[in-house]
């Protein structure tokens, strides 16, 4: 079975492009399931209930977020109301003060591909968030471990995980802690695709980021003149997302339905589509 992963897909160039790429990658790769990361959809900050809606109609199977999960506040009403948006899973968890939303998901294929006898291919999708530069949240290492191991037992046929983090010693060093554990390890954030792909020994697929999705003449996606002035003035100078023709950074990731180990990990990058 194949996975399309798309980075962090950045206002309305990232989701014009994502949109476009599903329509051309989607038969193109044979793609059993589509997954986003979608924490900047809505002008770069958030995403809104009606943004989701157009990504899934699009095709996309599960949107992940990130640190800017919260942006848009008439988000997390929606949460409850959905399995297919999530959110980072080692949020701590505190009896008087819940989290919204979840942070794993599992959805079957609604495409025609089903497995030896029948049923729609099952994937189970986990996010965690990063704590190096980050928020310090619950060990997103020990969170993922566990939640696998239950989504495991509920016998899913993959099982992929974002890491929202932005240094790579600290993705590089979850991918082999992951290793044979899970299919694949997609990293997210940095809006800046590495060239790192493989697949580790125990069979699960790394990248330490699969990039953005938006308009490339920018800085990773806002608009150039206002990140330049923000670094020389050193003043709070509200983010723009940069407009015109977007691009995508994703990956293709195939994976053995009977062993949940990957077989290939395909690097994509398109500037304009």
């Amino acid at each position: 079975m194949k996975i399309l992963y798309f980075g962090d897909v950045y206002s309305k160039p990232g989701r014009d492009a994502v949109k476009k790429a599903i329509t051309q990658l989607v038969p193109l790769h044979e793609i059993d399931f589509v997954v986003i990361n979608g924490e900047n959809v809505a002008h770069g900050h958030g995403i809104t209930p009606e943004m989701a809606e157009e990504m899934f109609e699009a095709g996309v199977d599960v949107i992940t977020t990130g640190n800017h999960a919260w942006d848009q506040k008439q988000i997390i009403p929606y949460m409850s109301q959905t399995t297919r948006l999530i959110r980072p899973l080692n949020y701590p968890q505190v009896a008087a003060y819940p989290t919204p939303g979840r942070g794993s998901t599992v959805v079957d294929s609604k495409r025609s591909r089903k497995t030896a006898d029948g049923r729609p291919f099952k994937l189970g999708v986990i996010q965690v968030m990063g704590r190096v530069f980050m928020d310090a949240l619950d060990c997103p290492f020990q969170a993922a471990e566990r939640e696998a191991e239950r989504l495991n037992n509920v016998g899913v046929d993959c099982l992929l995980v974002d890491f929202h983090g932005e240094a790579t010693s600290e993705k590089q060093a979850f991918s082999f802690y992951m290793d044979g554990k899970v299919s694949a390890v997609v990293g997210s954030h940095s809006h800046v695709q590495t060239a790192d792909e493989r697949v580790l020994v125990g069979g699960t697929a790394a990248i330490t980021d699969v990039g953005m999705c938006g308009n490339y003449d920018s800085v990773i996606g806002v608009k150039k003149e206002i990140s330049i002035q923000r670094f020389l003035s050193k003043r709070p100078i509200r983010y723009e997302a940069a407009e015109g023709p977007g691009g995508y950074g994703c990956v293709v990731i195939d994976i053995d339905e009977k062993t949940g180990k990957s077989r290939s990990i395909l690097r994509l990058r398109e500037t304009t589509i």
